[in-house]
């Protein structure tokens, strides 16, 4: 009969429909209590933790609420850790398991907290002196002027699922703050995180501090812009009481501060280490010693030049010129542009060739179902957000005249200046490759990609800042409140990702509409990815222009705080954290380029053009300095 159902007919080791699958794969809740923990704990699944806890504190088998914790909870997290220090469990997986212990533990502490108040009355003691055990106590925190926590939250909660008691400062802390708090809480160990270029200063500020007030505590170093070298480099030598080690990812944190709260391994850890330094600063300085740099004429007279008089690089004038703001812009319109493989390596998951990179990674033998079911669940919540309008989208985009002078910088004018251009607005500082090249090789400066003004050329550039921020402050607070780690760490770095791709699209309506230099474009999200289109966007404070105090002047020329929300803290990162700043380029011979090092003669010149400090100038462009200030 057509109309009559199929029987329940099956190949032999089929799968017995979504039924039998859902019995199966609860089949684990007929296993023992602490083989029930233990499963929940690897598998991330906290639906039954709270009832299990409960069982385990009534059963009479653990006479106080925190054998648990320390018996089939931390024996959980043990095989958790052993798992991950073994590349065999990952770290999406890893914070969904400190979300169940989070709640396993949530459910003791009221009956712990009243167990220790009831002995220390006994005792005749404040209940507040007598402390958990723990593997030791770290106070981990962002740097003074930064804003960006997720690698520091990844770090606090692995460390917590290794049974370490974590003091999180939060972002932008003072250096006063800090050891104020490595004191109170009696810290065996310092974490240091920071992304953008002046951190790394802060941080050098901080081991200085730590030194002077005689503590010995070790400190990590970690975030975007920190290396094993700069840690040799520029902050060991400060910091003799006690040891610094760069710690490169939240895989090596572990191991790490185990080192140091293990007398066993303490002693030989620390002198592998400064061996280590030691040898990467006798590197580090005989490769400075071997760099040749040449003078500024002699760059100058060998700058990246654009013949202007070719048709084929005349600037195109922009057919809107000024500011325009961008509000509440379409979520939809921007998640097809999300770059996915720096979010995979927020996560530490990385495919093996041949199946690098999105969507390659989801074939990968290794990484490649975990790395499906985070890309899911990221849509799942990026859908959410779009429906609720949680995340609001604001940029802001300005375009004006300009004109490349003292061979290095650029001279903006006013919209309504641009035929007379008699009036400069503001400059854009540049500064320019100075480091020896093979012989024939040109010298660049951001300067070079804009029409000199002698040339009479009329030339524009444009600059944005897009940001994914607003919104993301109640979205994480309601996820830290439920004590859900994974989801807040998922959301912060979902918002870096939207930021990137806004700034994408933004820069795609830019080319063909506003700018209009490149009407007929029509690349793929893959091709914009690949940076197929005609022109370049640098930010102040990457390569291209490593000083980040020109940013200042983007947002005075904008008004880009009053228009868009967007601030810069003193170290000058954007707050919100998940935004986006940086320069148009429109010529179609404009390049991306690595400034490098530079010597003394070019930071003072620089310094007097921007009439800075010399001393202001050498701080904010530190990193980049090829000799001792």
């Amino acid at each position: 009969d057509p109309k009559s159902k199929p029987c329940a007919l099956r190949r032999q080791g089929e799968a017995a429909g979504p039924a039998a699958a859902k019995s199966a794969a609860n089949n684990w809740r007929d296993l023992e209590l602490e083989k029930r923990i233990e499963h929940a704990l690897i598998k991330g699944i906290d639906e039954h933790i709270v009832k299990d806890i409960e069982e385990a504190r009534t059963c009479g088998k653990y006479e106080k609420p925190l054998r648990i914790i320390e018996g089939p909870l931390m024996d959980g997290m043990n095989v958790i850790g052993d798992l991950f220090g073994a590349g065999k469990m990952f770290l999406p997986q890893v914070i969904k398991s400190a979300r169940v212990m989070k709640r396993g533990v949530g459910h003791l502490i009221p009956f712990m907290e009243k167990e220790k108040e009831e002995a220390a009355r006994a005792a005749g003691k404040d209940p507040s002196e007598m402390e958990a055990e723990n593997a030791g106590v770290i106070v981990i925190a962002t740097v003074k002027g930064d804003v960006h926590d997720i690698g520091k939250n990844i770090v606090s909660v692995v460390l917590g699922c290794n049974n370490f008691k974590v003091i999180d400062l939060g972002v932008m802390c003072e250096c006063k703050k800090i050891i104020d708090a490595v004191i109170e809480h009696k810290a065996d160990i310092l974490g240091l995180s920071g992304l953008i270029t002046p951190s790394l200063d802060e941080m050098v500020t901080v081991a200085k501090e730590m030194q002077k007030a005689g503590l010995k505590q070790p400190i990590l170093i970690g975030g975007a812009t920190t290396s094993r070298m700069h840690t040799a480099v520029k902050l060991e030598p400060q910091y003799t009481n006690g040891q610094v080690v760069y710690v490169l990812d939240a895989s090596r944190a572990v191991p790490v501060c185990q080192s140091f709260v293990t007398p066993a391994l303490r002693e030989d850890f620390i002198s592998d280490t400064r061996e280590t330094y030691a040898e990467l600063r006798e590197e580090f300085y005989a490769g400075l010693e071997d760099r040749k740099f040449l003078t500024m004429d002699d760059t100058r007279k060998q700058k990246y030049t654009i013949d202007w008089k070719d048709a084929a690089n005349a600037p195109v004038k922009p057919k809107q010129l000024g500011t325009r703001v961008f509000d509440n812009f379409p979520l939809e319109d921007v998640i097809g542009a999300i770059d996915w493989n720096p979010f995979f390596q927020v996560w530490q998951l990385r495919g093996r060739y041949p199946n690098r990179g999105y969507p390659k990674i989801f074939n990968d033998e290794t990484v490649g179902s975990e790395a499906k079911k985070l890309f899911d669940e990221a849509m799942e919540m990026l859908e959410d957000w779009k429906k609720n309008k949680s995340i609001r989208l604001r940029g802001i985009v300005g375009i004006y005249p300009a004109s490349a002078v003292n061979e290095d910088d650029i001279e903006l004018y006013m919209p309504e200046d641009d035929e007379a251009r008699s009036e400069a607005k503001c400059l854009l500082y540049g500064l320019r490759q100075q480091a020896e090249k093979e012989d024939g090789e040109q010298y660049f400066a951001l300067g070079d990609f804009i029409a000199p003004k002698e040339t009479g050329i009329k030339d524009y550039v444009g600059m944005f800042v897009t940001s994914a921020g607003f919104g993301l402050e109640e979205i994480t607070k309601k996820y830290k409140n439920a004590d859900d780690d994974y989801s807040y760490i998922l959301a912060e770095a979902l918002a870096d990702r939207l930021a990137e791709a806004f700034a994408e699209v933004v820069h795609v309506i830019v080319r063909k509409e506003m700018w209009g230099y490149a009407p007929d474009e029509n690349l793929s999200y893959d091709d914009l990815l690949k940076v197929k289109y005609q022109g370049i966007r640098p930010a102040p404070g990457y390569p291209s222009q490593p000083d980040h105090t020109e940013k200042r002047t983007m947002w005075d020329l904008m008004n880009v705080e009053d228009e868009t929300g967007v601030q810069l803290t003193e170290s000058l990162a954007m707050l919100p954290a998940a935004s986006v700043s940086g320069l148009y380029f429109a010529a179609p011979k404009a390049q991306y380029f690595a400034v490098g090092k530079i010597d003394q003669t070019q930071v003072v010149e620089y310094a007097q053009r921007k009439k800075m400090d010399i001393k202001e100038a050498e701080k904010w462009l530190r990193t980049m300095l090829n000799y001792e200030p």
